[in-house]
């Protein structure tokens, strides 16, 4: 059995254009729209300004739908990719302080343990006596 001469994979052409997702990210901050921009508009201002093929729909959608799931975008209003689109606010890591120097650790004295001391009650102060009101009596008048 003679071995067929195997064929070069065809290395693939390098995108006349970047990524979706930067694209994507370019369009939303160049729009400037305060509600979120559409897929719509995002949609025509990738083909405007850049060199894309005739599967932009499909290309966009599912680069939208990896934005809604990593984080990237933002929804803000719509289902699916209708709807307005925003750039996720990036998240500021705190910076971790320097390691303090640990200064060497001295043996401390036992302490005895303190008792309770039960709080002192006041002594009750005698209330004082109301005396009891007086019913008026209606006297009856005669005319």
């Amino acid at each position: 059995m003679s071995a067929a001469p195997k064929k070069k994979a065809a290395s693939k052409k390098p995108a006349a254009h970047p990524m979706y997702k930067d694209m994507i990210n370019s369009a939303i901050s160049e729009l400037k729209n305060k509600g979120g921009s559409s897929k719509l508009a995002i949609s025509k201002y990738i083909v405007s300004n850049y060199k894309v093929g005739d599967k932009i729909d499909s290309h966009l959608k599912t680069a939208l739908l990896r934005g809604l799931a990593s984080g990237a975008l933002v929804k803000k209003t719509g289902l699916g990719c209708s709807g307005s689109f925003k750039l996720a606010k990036p998240v500021v890591a705190p910076k971790k302080a320097a390691p303090k120097k640990k200064k060497p650790v001295t043996p401390k004295k036992k302490v005895a343990p303190k008792k309770k001391v039960a709080p002192k009650k006041k002594a009750a102060t005698p209330k004082k006596k109301v005396a009891p009101k007086k019913k008026k009596v209606p006297t009856a008048t005669l005319r």
